[in-house]
């Protein structure tokens, strides 16, 4: 298992090496960054989803968090970006850790129903606070600075977005094989049987959550000072379902799933653009028809044909 996963993340590598390479413009470059951002909030959810068992579509709530608290502390503090990114996560880690207990103890509808509340309470804040978020304008976010150069190339921020995806990678590899992720898997799988072996269920789900939060919260930190500018539209409940549709698209507790899931849906509203207002039908029906035929998520059905095969 080791060694699959060493070459795994080798591969990796490579890709994300040579791929600037062979882009054909500026425009698919930038995609790719957008997709490497999307990817890392999308591995997060996949902890929690994948992993742990536990439903969340609010959690486009913690991106936003972490692109206003970011641009807020940058913008009216004067924090540098490099030092209000972590800052913000950390605001997205402790807030977490509050509600993380009284929700998780919630399961099915009743869990998924207070995560989209979590959300919706974002969402709003930041349409109302005017004067700190700038309402439902928006407000503009700075580009990150280091040592007094300011990320404005698109090469130079696909190499940040390239060295936080795969270190984000590396860290949910490792977590599916420690003895973390592995109690992880067995509360998803039967939480009772989990409880009786020893597992703390409620620590557990309280450290997938909170890991879920900041991972959003990074994401959501560099796309604002990427794109420059950000609205509540990020809280949004399209965009929180947006994300779950990555983890599930790709394939539950598969990592390179989350980042396949993450890359389709950046994609495709791209390619179907020209479609005239067909392209939300077209959409719909290819995610249909994923599920249908690849019930488990593209790559876990995949692998499991592959192995088959072999």
């Amino acid at each position: 298992m080791r060694f699959s996963r060493f070459r795994a993340l080798l591969a990796t590598a490579a890709v994300l090496l040579v791929l600037p390479f062979v882009l054909p413009n500026n425009f698919m470059l930038d995609i790719a960054i957008r997709i490497a951002f999307a990817a890392v909030a999308a591995i997060g959810l996949n902890v929690l989803m994948g992993f742990a068992g536990q439903i969340s579509i609010g959690h486009a709530g913690f991106l936003a968090i972490g692109a206003y608290g970011s641009a807020i502390a940058a913008t009216r503090f004067g924090w540098p970006p490099l030092l209000a990114i972590p800052a913000a996560a950390a605001l997205c880690a402790v807030l977490a850790w509050v509600i993380a207990k009284p929700i998780l103890r919630l399961k099915g509808h009743s869990l998924t129903m207070a995560t989209l509340g979590l959300g919706l309470i974002v969402n709003i804040v930041l349409i109302n606070e005017v004067g700190v978020t700038g309402g439902p304008d928006g407000m503009a976010a700075p580009p990150l600075e280091a040592a007094g150069f300011a990320l404005v190339d698109l090469r130079h921020w696909y190499v940040v977005a390239a060295v936080v995806l795969w270190l984000v990678i590396l860290l949910s590899l490792n977590l599916y094989d420690s003895p973390c992720g592995r109690a992880l898997r067995g509360l998803h799988g039967a939480e009772v049987a989990a409880r009786v072996v020893g597992v703390d269920v409620a620590l557990f789900k309280t450290r997938a959550f909170v890991m879920s939060a900041v991972l959003a919260s990074v994401s959501g930190s560099l796309t604002a000072h990427y794109v420059g500018f950000i609205s509540p539209q990020m809280a949004s409940f399209a965009h929180s379902v947006e994300l779950a549709t990555m983890v599930v698209l790709g394939g539950m507790a598969s990592t390179f799933g989350a980042v396949l899931g993450a890359a389709l849906l950046t994609m495709l509203p791209q390619l179907l653009g020209g479609l005239h207002g067909y392209e939300s039908i077209l959409f719909g029906l290819i995610l249909m028809l994923t599920m249908m035929f690849l019930p488990r998520g593209i790559v876990p059905t995949l692998a499991l044909k592959l192995g088959r095969k072999r």
